[in-house]
């Protein structure tokens, strides 16, 4: 049996124990969680190619896509004295099935098969220290409370089938790091500061800027340079909700001091500074729930670190990104959705008509980078999302990406169910 199927029976298996137990010794411990299952048809061909070359592809057929984006299980436990903890497992596209066989009309073969593409992987576990409300000490993996998506990225926290495009594009999501972290709530003000390993710099893109760099290919994580985040939230105004957040910190350039190039020339790893600005809202009315982010990135050196990241090793096997990088990227957007049975009485049961504007550029160049004019895009989508409880949402809409005039754009129809909630 693989590990990863071992760890999972080991969670399922600790988490049924705990709620056979009596009452009052499970009174503390909470099981929830998650998931999406999606359709999904592109009007337009998804070959890798097809912004290299977008007359061959202008008329190219569609494609069906049957997806399950995340499923999610959530354990907490109450220790007492305010000390818990509080964990979760993700499952990215179904998870990872992974088999070795011996093939008896094969002259005895051993092979290793994957028989189902995806990822599992521990997007939480922290261990906490509350000393009051105001006050809060969390330490281990964590989410990184940086841009909307990443505060909220719960099925029911956005009207689209999958999360905000933009946000996604060019930010971690959810972005996760083994760090520390003070958190509390002061009156109408929430504040939260982290303290984690820098970014790293070998994993940047000019498709998705730093959104892949949280992640490590290896056993450990590079915390040669540390980075530092924060967030400040402002609850004064009923029913609305104002946040701010930031976060800096030096790039590493994983576990290798140095690389060689072609040629032979051994080189060093490059110095740089990621900043990220960010500032979001959320109204939940009675009749209307809105949302909104606008989101800045600034890369310093970031011309270096894209001619270096294009010169490393390029191995069959090479976990790197091998691309340049944008010196700035950003993402803006907002949806507004208008319940349509908010007058019904029946507070559970909601049917909203939502529309979603967005605007992003995951590649802005330095001067004398090659420009990549793909990346500049806007989006629209309109749907709905029906409610019949509050734990399950039914999604469907109609978006199109739209890009520069030389390019195709991208419309697409979209379908998926999702929960969420607590168990106990």
């Amino acid at each position: 049996m693989s590990r990863v199927s071992t760890l999972i029976i080991a969670i399922l298996f600790n988490a049924m124990t705990a709620i056979a137990q009596p009452k009052e010794d499970s009174r503390d411990f909470t099981i929830g969680g998650y998931g999406e299952a999606t359709y999904s048809y592109n009007f337009f061909s998804n070959n890798p190619y097809r912004y290299m070359y977008p007359d061959r592809y202008r008329n190219q057929s569609g494609n069906a896509q049957f997806d399950l984006p995340h499923v999610v299980i959530m354990l907490g436990k109450e220790f007492g004295k305010g000390w818990s903890m509080g964990t979760e497992m993700e499952f990215e596209h179904g998870g990872v099935e992974a088999s070795i066989e011996v093939e008896g009309d094969e002259a005895i073969e051993i092979e290793h098969e994957i028989e189902r593409g995806g990822e599992v992987f521990l997007e939480q576990f922290w261990i906490q220290k509350s000393f009051s409300n105001r006050l809060n000490a969390r330490a281990g993996m964590i989410i990184v409370p940086v841009g909307l998506i990443n505060t909220r990225h719960e099925p029911d926290k956005f009207f689209t089938v999958f999360r905000q495009e933009g946000e996604t594009t060019i930010l971690p999501s959810t972005w996760h790091q083994i760090g520390v972290s003070l958190w509390g709530r002061i009156g109408n003000w929430r504040y939260e500061a982290q303290l984690l390993p820098g970014l790293n710099y070998r994993l940047f893109s000019n498709s998705g800027w730093i959104s892949g760099a949280s992640a490590s290919p290896y056993e450990y994580t590079v915390g040669n340079r540390l980075a530092a985040a924060v967030r400040i939230d402002n609850y004064s105004i009923s029913n609305l909700r104002l946040g701010v957040s930031g976060y800096a910190g030096g790039v590493n350039n994983d576990a290798f001091p140095t690389s060689v190039s072609s040629n032979g020339k051994v080189t060093k790893g490059v110095d740089g500074t990621v900043f990220v600005a960010t500032a979001d809202y959320e109204y939940k009315g009675k009749h209307v729930v809105s949302r909104g982010n606008a989101d800045f990135g600034y890369l310093e050196n970031a011309a270096a670190i894209g001619t270096s990241n294009k010169n490393s090793d390029n191995s069959t096997f090479s976990p790197y990104q091998h691309s340049f990088v944008g010196k700035n990227a950003f993402a803006l957007g907002t949806e507004t959705g208008v319940d349509l049975l908010s007058f019904k009485g029946n507070p559970e049961e909601r049917l909203f008509l939502f529309g979603r504007y967005e605007y992003y550029d995951s590649y802005v160049p330095s001067k004398g980078q090659t420009d990549y004019l793909w990346t500049d895009c806007s989006r629209i989508a309109a749907g709905i999302n029906y409610q019949p409880i509050s734990q399950v949402i039914i999604k469907a809409e109609f978006s199109e990406r739209i890009l520069r005039s030389r390019y195709n754009n991208e419309p697409s129809v979209r379908i998926g169910i999702c929960y969420t909630g607590f168990f106990n």
